[in-house]
C-alpha cells in the first residue's frame, strides 16, 4: 500500500513547470526583432503621415483613416507577439504576423514591378534595398521562432512570477518616521526661514526724485 502511494505521488507533478530561467538565443532574438519592428513601424508611420497629408496625389480621408487604424492594430500585434515569446505564453502571434509580413511584402514587390509606385512609400530608400530588407525581417523572425531551442521555451509554458515583498509592509514605522521627519524639517523652513526683503519695496522709493 506504501508503495503504491508512492509510486503515484511521483508520477502526479505539476504541469507546465518552468526549468529554466533563461531566455534562449532564438527566442530572444525573434522577440527582440518584433518589438523593434513594432517601433520602428510607429516611427516611420509618424514620419511619413505629413508627407502623406501634403502629397498632392493625397488618398481619401477614409482611407488614411482606415490605413492609420490598420497600422496602429499591427504595431500592437507585432510589439504583443514579441512580448509573448519572450514570455514563453506562445510563438503563434509571431508566426502568424511573419506570415503576413512575408505575403504582402512579396505581394508589393510583384506590384512594384508591375505598376509605378508613389515616392513616399519607399521613403527616399532603393526599391530593391527595401524590398530586401522586407523580406529579410520575417523570414528572420520565422526562422528564430522555429528553432528547437525557442519551441522548447514556449512548450515549458511561461516564467512564474515571482512574489517581492512589500518594503513598506515590512518598514512601516520607518516609512512613517522619515515622513514625519521631513514635515517638520519642511515646516520648520517654512516658519524660521528668512523672508525674502525684494519681494516689496519701501513706499519711499516710489517718490520720484529730480
Amino acid at each position: 500500500m506504501a508503495s503504491t502511494v508512492l509510486d503515484v505521488r511521483d508520477t502526479v507533478v505539476p504541469a507546465r513547470v518552468r526549468t529554466s530561467r533563461r531566455v534562449p538565443g532564438a527566442a530572444l532574438a525573434a522577440g527582440l526583432l518584433a518589438v523593434l519592428e513594432a517601433v520602428g513601424l510607429l516611427a516611420t508611420g509618424l514620419a511619413q503621415v505629413d508627407l502623406v497629408l501634403a502629397s498632392p496625389t493625397r488618398p481619401a480621408g477614409w482611407l488614411i483613416v482606415l490605413g492609420l487604424g490598420g497600422l496602429a492594430g499591427w504595431i500592437v500585434l507585432c510589439g504583443g507577439g514579441g512580448a509573448a515569446l519572450i514570455d514563453g505564453s506562445g510563438r503563434r502571434l509571431v508566426v502568424l504576423t511573419s506570415s503576413v509580413e512575408l505575403f504582402v511584402v512579396s505581394l508589393l514587390g510583384v506590384l512594384a514591378v508591375m505598376l509605378p509606385m508613389p515616392a513616399w512609400l519607399a521613403g527616399g530608400v532603393p526599391l530593391p534595398l527595401l524590398f530586401a530588407l522586407a523580406v529579410a525581417l520575417p523570414i528572420g523572425k520565422l526562422l528564430l521562432s522555429d528553432a528547437p531551442s525557442a519551441r522548447q521555451w514556449v512548450l515549458q509554458g511561461p516564467r512564474v512570477r515571482t512574489r517581492r515583498p512589500d518594503p513598506v509592509a515590512h518598514y512601516r514605522a520607518l516609512c512613517a518616521l522619515t515622513l514625519g521627519v521631513i514635515a517638520l524639517g519642511l515646516g520648520a523652513v517654512a516658519v524660521v526661514g528668512p523672508t525674502d526683503a525684494g519681494l516689496g519695496s519701501p513706499a519711499s522709493s516710489a517718490v520720484y526724485q529730480p
